[in-house]
């Protein structure tokens, strides 16, 4: 049983290093893509492309409809993480710079982590919140270390603190969801109902598109198939094998798999500064998602100590006398 639950928790861990890996590689396409794509055209773009691909592998699958009681959870996920969030953050970063979003949003893991301790129980273990203000700490160093002086306004501010709390509520909202449908499910329709909710920018989508060059176009399509249709799967199919708050804290590793993939992509070098919260955003995905060693139970029959082993009650009492060598090795031999 053990060796099982260790294979389930290094499957979950690889679903979400696949996860954060992608994420981290959508800054770099929606960095490309945004010069050419408003906030909701760009949103609705990548949430069609990932629908897309999301339904098709559905009914490749047959999996069909999710239970009724997955609904309300679903619908939350979808109008909130992939419709609200989406929109929130492409516009919150053209009014801040990339420091001031990377800094701010970072509050979302936390709040996923006081949410999912109290609405889902699921506790406040000291590792995980020792390990999220670690990494939080790291998140602000990397922020501060690419920060532009004076490009932020409390306008961006505030959509990147929205897209932090839609971000949160909805992860939350997605856990007891995937208790009543598989992980496919709830990513797809939660993905088709976030793009029913941009539908309203779909004539900006259609204007842009006509105008914008083809790596831009490409760029979107990227979004939606792969941080969108596949990250968002591997997210789901990891959370439905652990908590939201463990989760949460493993989405530390993107800002500094940003900064890498800005140096190798990119060619913008990282200073000092931003590699030292790097390491301490790792050092605190770390320490969070570490377990605390308990000792192993005495096997019976086993002795640890002989001043507190229990006595033979065959030899205590004022009658007790010393026994033959061999009853005394009956008894040893059972």
């Amino acid at each position: 049983m053990a060796a099982g639950k260790g294979r389930a928790e290094a499957t979950a861990l690889a679903a979400a290093g696949i996860t954060v890996v992608l994420w981290a590689s959508a800054f770099v396409s929606i960095r490309s893509a945004g010069e050419h794509y408003s906030p909701g055209a760009l949103a609705l773009g990548r949430l069609g492309a990932g629908a897309l691909v999301l339904c098709a592998v559905l009914l490749v699958r047959r999996e069909g409809l999710p239970p009724k009681a997955a609904w309300p959870g679903i619908i939350t996920s979808g109008v909130l993480w992939f419709g609200g969030y989406m929109v929130a953050l492409n516009w919150g970063e053209r009014l801040v710079d990339a420091g001031t979003a990377a800094m701010v949003v970072n509050i979302g893991p936390i709040l996923m982590a006081v949410l999912g301790g109290w609405l889902l129980k699921e506790g406040f273990p000291r590792r995980l919140l020792a390990g999220m203000a670690v990494s939080f700490a790291g998140a602000v160093v990397v922020g501060l270390s690419v920060s532009e002086g004076g490009s932020s306004s409390p306008l961006g501010a505030a959509l990147c603190v929205l897209a932090a709390v839609a971000y949160a509520v909805g992860v939350i909202s997605q856990k007891p969801a995937l208790r009543h449908a598989s992980p496919l499910q709830v990513t797809a329709f939660g993905c088709l109902i976030g793009f029913v909710a941009c539908l309203p920018f779909s004539g900006q989508l259609v204007s842009q598109a006509a105008d914008a060059p083809l790596a831009a176009t490409l760029n979107t399509v990227y979004l939606g198939v792969f941080p969108t249709a596949l990250a968002f799967s591997t997210w789901a199919y990891a959370l439905s094998r652990t908590t939201a708050g463990r989760m949460g804290s493993t989405t530390y590793v993107v800002p500094f798999l940003v900064v890498l993939m800005s140096w190798l992509f990119l060619d913008e070098v990282p200073g000092w500064l931003t590699l030292a919260g790097g390491l301490l955003c790792l050092a605190g995905v770390a320490v969070s998602r570490s377990r605390s060693r308990t000792p192993r139970p005495p096997r019976p029959g086993t002795v640890t100590d002989p001043a507190t082993a229990p006595s033979d009650p065959q030899q205590t009492g004022p009658a007790a006398q010393p026994t033959s060598p061999a009853p005394q090795a009956r008894r040893t031999a059972t």
